[in-house]
């Protein structure tokens, strides 16, 4: 038996799930967000498009709803470039909605119908624990075996909106393989924290949501123990392009690296977020604020008015950092600001230095040391900065991570070649999808 830590689908990342209402009440069609969202490709298609027969949809056109996805996927489907899966009704505290939720999942797979050659999987929302998990992935095998399809072939991802849930992520390890389940066909552990926060009676100030740090690191835990992905919940505030780059910048920092995209906008955005830049960049630390520094001509210069330096005779300088005020020769100020520094590498970069550590492995190293420098320029002065990392197979592995990340989305998303391409260079592409 294969243990947990290993992928069960052909998708290891990622990035965007979408969601689309499956019938809007008062339109002439019903179904036209689906149409619409059947027609995207490139940066604005998701990796996982969800047609939402669930919260998007008004309970009274649920019905229609799977309808609408039945006779939009047997026409669109086959031409979509990702995974598709549906997201049905489902509530661990109600026999009637779990049964309806069978029913539209038994229509959706009859192959009479036409859809189901092209659907991946469905999403279970509102799970309780791990009982209520083993539940649906019992009615899926059920509709499996009505319609002639192979135990396993349709994904279930479950969508994490209560205390029991979250702790039903500890028990994963332990359940998936069990003969007495078919749990191994779980595939996205997705955040719901609308949900979870009224489950959990949760109270703020203003309203707002609570940004629930812990509940993403225990499903991001979870799902990288049972070999699953991680997905984090909406962001509401679709205007908010900066804040909804600060949360998968938190995200991926736990290993969360797909988000819950509410528009094609949302999916442009996470679609690119965890990819490597174009270009390498330098920060600077000034007053506990990260700040990008701006390039011009080669050197790298600070803007801000958080640090001050001044030159005040033959390689002795005065740097000024808020009300901290030092007297620095050459050596300890760039020493200073390297330890203010730090660099973001472009993916030529990361390509850069596993090819160089790739031909120092055959040729019997087993560490190198790398060195990075750069000028910077502060209030018109010029500070010479670098440092040696050691590069070692661990260093190595680490840096795989968001070139199987790249080599992932190339493989699954050939209607993103071209934008990858205009974004890289096709020579650098070239090179990471074969590197490591």
């Amino acid at each position: 038996m294969s243990t947990h830590t290993d992928r069960l689908h052909d998708r290891k990342f990622v990035r965007t799930f979408f969601t689309t209402p499956t019938a809007v009440e008062g339109e002439d069609d019903s179904a036209k967000m689906l149409r619409s969202a059947a027609q995207l490709r490139g940066m604005e298609a998701p990796d996982v498009w969800v047609p939402d027969n669930e919260d998007a949809t008004a309970p009274s056109m649920r019905d229609e709803g799977i309808e609408n996805i039945i006779d939009v996927i047997s026409e669109h489907g086959a031409d979509y470039p990702s995974e598709i899966h549906p997201r049905m009704v489902w509530h661990r505290d109600s026999p009637a909605t779990r049964y309806q939720g069978f029913q539209h999942i038994m229509e959706l797979a009859d192959p009479e119908n036409g859809a189901i050659e092209h659907i991946d999987g469905v999403v279970i929302p509102e799970v309780g624990d791990i009982d209520d998990w083993k539940k649906a992935d019992e009615f899926i095998t059920i509709v499996e075996n009505e319609h002639g399809l192979e135990e396993g072939s349709l994904a279930m991802s479950v969508i994490v909106e209560s205390g029991e849930a979250e702790l039903a992520l500890g028990d994963l390890r332990e359940e998936m393989g069990k003969p007495a389940n078919n749990l191994e066909r779980l595939f996205l552990l997705v955040d719901g924290e609308v949900d979870y926060t009224k489950n959990m009676r949760a109270i703020t100030p203003t309203g707002e949501l609570p940004p629930w740090p812990e509940l993403r690191h225990n499903t991001s835990r979870g799902a990288s123990a049972a070999g699953l992905i991680a997905v984090d919940g909406p962001y509401d505030d679709i205007r908010d392009v900066e804040g909804y780059h600060e949360r998968m910048t938190d995200n991926q920092a736990k290993g969360m690296l797909g988000i819950w995209s509410l528009t094609p906008g949302q999916v442009v955005e996470a679609n690119k977020s965890p990819l490597p830049p174009k270009t390498g960049s330098w920060l600077l630390e000034a007053n506990g604020r990260e700040v990008e520094l701006d390039e011009e001509d080669g050197q790298f210069v600070y803007e801000g008015d958080g640090i001050e330096l001044d030159e005040t005779g033959d390689d002795q300088y005065r740097l000024r950092i808020g009300s901290n005020e030092r007297d620095l020769d050459g050596d300890e100020l760039s020493e200073a600001l390297l330890d203010l520094a730090s660099y973001i590498p472009s993916l030529n970069d990361i390509v850069d230095s596993m090819e160089e550590f790739e031909a120092a492995k055959e040729a019997g190293k087993g560490a190198i040391a790398m060195e990075r420098a750069a000028t910077l320029v502060i209030d018109g002065v010029e500070v010479e900065i670098s440092n040696d990392r050691m590069w070692d197979e661990a260093t190595y592995q680490a840096a795989q991570t968001p070139i199987n990340l790249f080599q992932d989305v190339y493989e699954n998303r050939p209607d993103q070649h071209e934008d990858l391409e205009e974004l890289y260079g096709e020579d650098i592409v070239e090179r990471a999808i074969v590197v490591g």
